[in-house]
């Protein structure tokens, strides 16, 4: 496994990576370590990321300094070395977190189909609801700029946060802006807060120290998302919702999200989810927009495209009362990197 991830997985876009899981592939005493860990805690990207947050906190001076100077084989020496002498630690650290890669891209999916959903809602003002939110940076969807590659911008250009995407087929996003939002609010069972040190090292560890620009791209998302922290609400999101639709005031419209989140619940669980959000929908409209793989969103059509076929469908659903509209309105690829968008303007 190890192997594998460096010469597939991290060949071309983490060098240090490369060199450092190949050479804990080939040190036996290493892998009799990274045994400590549960099974399900032994993924190179856990080890890696808890290895990275001891370099970042200064208790492995060694690695860090490795890292710092982008030396592979420095690096690779001092992470078995590091993970021989604080096993421990590692494995206590790998046991404690999830890692967190929040990739970009997921805005210039959620902006554009959150005004598509308001104005079909007729609202004046949303409220976010980000279902698996980890440290709730897409929840700042309104504060980030868009640029996409047929020339059209969405957001704010200003914004030290910006982020690109590239258009598949002939047709346009819509280009009008997201109403004001008044509240933003994720859900997770282990949210990460981004005004908390610790909190924030982890993310920072769960980036290849050899990534210079998306390490800046994740200081800037921190920093704007710590500007106007979000409500975290820890929790199954079944479980949770009830709380998070009280939290939007009642002159605005809820909009809940899900990006790449309900391939990880049951369908069982899935569709309790729907039935949640049909519930909340007793008393005002409610609003649902996602990005989930070809038949993980329930209600969603598939556009009779194949499951795993490798691309995502963009979904968009009302709640109104006693009726549901839902529509599949766009297609994307990479987590928002390139969409295809597919709804009329």
């Amino acid at each position: 496994m190890y192997r594998h991830f460096g010469e597939v997985d991290a060949a071309g876009t983490s060098p240090l990576y490369e060199r450092v899981a190949v050479a804990l592939s080939e040190s036996d005493e290493a892998l009799r370590a990274i045994k400590a860990a549960p099974a399900r805690k032994r993924h190179p990207t856990v080890i890696l990321a808890a290895l990275h947050d001891l370099a970042l906190a200064g208790r492995a001076p060694a690695l860090a300094a490795a890292y710092a100077a982008a030396d592979g084989d420095a690096a690779a020496d001092a992470a078995i070395d590091t993970l021989l002498r604080m096993t421990d630690s590692v494995v206590a650290i790998a046991v404690r977190r999830k890692t967190r890669t929040n990739e970009t891209g997921r805005c210039a999916v959620l902006y554009p189909a959150i005004a598509e959903v308001a104005r079909r809602a007729g609202a004046h003002a949303v409220g976010l609801i980000d279902v698996g939110c980890s440290a709730g940076l897409d929840l700042q969807v309104d504060r980030v700029g868009i640029t996409y590659s047929n020339g059209q911008s969405l957001g704010d250009p200003s914004s030290p946060v910006q982020q690109s995407s590239s258009i598949a087929g002939g047709r346009p996003v819509p280009t009008r802006a997201m109403p004001e939002v008044v509240a933003r609010i994720g859900v997770d069972l282990d949210p990460v807060d981004v005004t908390d040190a610790e909190d924030a090292r982890w993310l920072r560890a769960c980036v290849s120290p050899d990534q210079p620009e998306r390490i800046a791209r994740l200081e800037a998302e921190m920093s704007l998302a710590a500007k106007a922290p979000p409500t975290l609400l820890r929790g199954d999101a079944v479980e949770v919702l009830p709380d998070a639709f009280a939290r939007v005031p009642e002159d605005a419209l809820p909009v809940v999200t899900t990006t790449w989140t309900l391939s990880h619940f049951p369908l069982e669980r899935r569709l309790r989810f729907l039935h949640r959000l049909d519930q909340a929908a007793a008393g005002r409209a409610v609003a649902w927009v996602s990005a989930e793989g070809v038949g993980v969103a329930p209600s969603i059509p598939t556009l009779g495209d194949r499951r795993a076929s490798g691309h995502s469908i963009i979904g968009l659903a009302v709640f109104d009362r006693t009726a549901l509209r839902a529509e599949a309105i766009g297609r994307c690829w990479s987590q928002g990197r390139l969409l295809a968008w597919l709804a009329d303007s």
